[in-house]
């Protein structure tokens, strides 16, 4: 709970010398919240790994994890070319071992309290056992979302 951990600090770029390198800057720990951990913060967490590893380092969790990862939710992420095969669903305990600067909740429900946390809510609709149509068109609003997140982090507005 300390410090940054070497995985939080963003390198400068490799060929950069001399005083005018880059400053290394510690990326934003972000914690994204949905009910099973099974699709919506399951594919906030893919894009923001995605996009956005410069910035931040993000993870995810259920209010009452699944048991998996939904298979299409992995169907409609890989179409985007965003791979999350290695996730898995995880608990809210996550709060007690971590810090987060920023968590957001698309579960519709009061989180647990984080000290130092930002809060977001995201009104997510959940596609749990609902038609590809419907992962699809929530995938393309958590990109989105997950998006204007990173252009926030990365203008320092956040």
């Amino acid at each position: 709970m300390g410090g940054p951990r070497r995985s939080d600090v963003a390198a400068p770029h490799p060929q950069a010398k001399g005083p005018s390198a880059p400053v290394q800057r510690i990326r934003k720990r972000v914690l994204f919240v949905c009910i099973g951990n099974s699709c919506r913060s399951q594919m906030a967490e893919g894009f923001a790994r995605a996009y956005g590893g410069d910035i931040l380092v993000a993870q995810s969790a259920g209010l009452s994890p699944a048991a998996l990862v939904q298979p299409l939710t992995k169907q409609v992420m890989a179409e985007r070319n965003v791979r999350i095969d290695e996730q898995f669903p995880k608990g809210m305990e996550i709060l007690a071992r971590e810090q987060f600067d920023v968590i957001v909740n698309m579960s519709g429900q009061k989180l647990p309290v984080a000290p130092g946390a930002r809060v977001r809510d995201w009104l997510v609709r959940d596609p749990i056992g609902q038609n590809d149509a419907i992962y699809e068109a929530v995938a393309e609003q958590i990109e989105g979302l997950v998006m204007r997140l990173i252009l926030e982090m990365r203008s320092s507005t956040l």
